[in-house]
């Protein structure tokens, strides 16, 4: 029998975890990136023997493809993967081509914003309770490179809508939905709609003995619900309506009623803020569902330490708290981390905006900021947008001055906060190498 033909596009992440895990299933795998691989991921891909080119993307060579896997990365539109599709030579994503070589149980959390603390949190607690979890997916390692080298009896992954884009049976044992709020309009069609029936599709393929989680309280989930043909088990949770069925949180506690009930007060949960109520929530009816004992769960919740790079606290200096959100890539998630803040801020913004609508800032920045500090190469629109509701606004292009910027604008008792709401590809390799320089100009001062 002829050896399958694998083509991987894109050598990131993704893409080599799935060249490495194509090679141990068998197939004669290629992988191409028209960029050129980090020093990484070429070693890898020799150390496993997989042929590879960068810098260009031979056609000759990628149509003789049985089964190509695209990055997340690469749209759907490019000029590429039309021709492949005019070819009909099925094109997948990273995620699908990984579902199909385990049994093993997946959690799948996404939404728009909270998909790494929600996955990180859901993880830890696995860990606590002595299970063989791995976690994955759009953080840390690829599914494909968990499932080629670990073998786990359960994934947590963290997916975005660009790896749902491509799936064909992925199907999730728990699928968590925790928001739907404008992000990526651009690969959309700037479609609100677009974008939100794709989040839908982490339960396409589930079945009624599967889990459906999600935030009850989101417009824009509920009523797409009504429309989708859903077979899985709908489980909502919410802090406005007390449902028996899911999970409820009020002022005091946080109430899981399915399937069985407990209570955790508030004030136990290491995650604080609005926002994270609902990521515990859906963090916390999971572990039910997979009937981890609720002292475990309770333990974990209040044990769980943040996320990099998602309202980490840094350092205080000169009684000035420096908070590091650069996880924070759209509008919604500035709005998070806005309000979950006590004291008077100086905020950092900006970076490569994605169509963003800051009018749902306004409130909040009137009722909180001080000043603002611009930082990215092109900071029109958000000069345009708050330069009538902030009179302390300037303009930096590195780190180093936009920290000592907001040094400068802040005092005693002050939260210095980077929140961007943009996309950081303009004057950083990534959101964590902006996090990161945050973090290490913060020190020098």
């Amino acid at each position: 029998m002829m050896q399958q033909r694998l083509i991987v596009l894109g050598g990131g992440e993704s893409g080599v975890g799935a060249a490495i895990l194509g090679k141990r299933q068998g197939y004669s795998v290629f992988l191409s990136d028209c960029e050129m691989l980090t020093d990484k991921y070429r070693v890898r891909l020799i150390d496993n023997d997989i042929e590879f080119e960068e810098g260009q993307h031979t056609e000759n060579i990628i149509f003789k493809a049985d089964l190509v896997v695209k990055s997340p990365g690469i749209p759907k539109e490019a000029p590429l993967i039309r021709q492949l599709n005019e070819k009909h030579i099925q094109v997948i994503s990273e995620i699908e081509f990984a579902s199909r070589f385990t049994d093993s149980k997946i959690i799948a959390v996404t939404g728009s914003n909270g998909k790494t603390t929600t996955a990180s949190l859901i993880h830890y607690i696995l860990n606590v309770a002595g299970m063989n979890a791995g976690l994955g997916g759009n953080i840390g390692r690829s599914f494909s490179d968990l499932v080629a080298e670990c073998g786990y009896d359960c994934y947590v992954l963290e997916i975005s809508s660009f790896q749902l884009d491509d799936i064909v049976s992925f199907k999730p044992y728990i699928a968590i939905l925790l928001n739907i709020t404008p992000d990526h309009l651009d690969r959309y069609d700037y479609k609100l709609e677009t974008y939100a029936k794709t989040k839908f599709k982490i339960t396409e393929n589930q079945s009624h003995e599967d889990y459906f989680v999600y935030d009850f309280d989101d417009e824009n989930i509920t009523e797409l619900i009504k429309e989708i043909d859903i077979q899985a088990k709908k489980i909502p949770y919410s802090m406005e309506t007390n449902q028996g069925n899911g999970a409820f949180a009020n002022d005091e506690k946080l109430m899981i009623n399915y399937p069985e009930k407990f209570e955790i007060p508030l004030s136990e949960l290491s995650l604080q803020g609005k926002h994270n109520i609902y990521n515990s929530m859906a963090a916390a009816t999971t572990a039910n569902i997979l009937k981890i004992r609720k002292e475990v769960i309770r333990r974990s919740m209040s044990d769980f330490t943040a996320v990099e790079h998602r309202l980490e606290f840094v350092l205080k200096v000169g009684g000035v708290a420096f908070f590091n959100d650069s996880k924070a890539t759209n509008v919604n998630a500035a709005y998070y981390a806005l309000e979950s803040m006590k004291e008077p801020v100086v905020w950092i913004v900006g970076g490569t905006d994605k169509g963003n609508d800051y009018t749902e800032l306004f409130e909040l920045v009137q009722k909180k900021v001080k000043a603002i500090v611009c930082l990215g190469v092109d900071n029109t629109p958000i000069l345009k947008a708050f330069s009538g509701i902030i009179e302390n606004i300037v303009e930096t292009k590195s780190m180093e001055e936009a920290v000592r910027a907001a040094y400068f604008f802040s005092e005693k008792g002050d939260a210095v906060l980077l929140s961007p709401a943009c996309a950081s590809f303009d004057l950083f390799k990534n959101y964590e190498d902006r996090g990161r320089q945050y973090k290490e100009e913060v020190k020098k001062l």
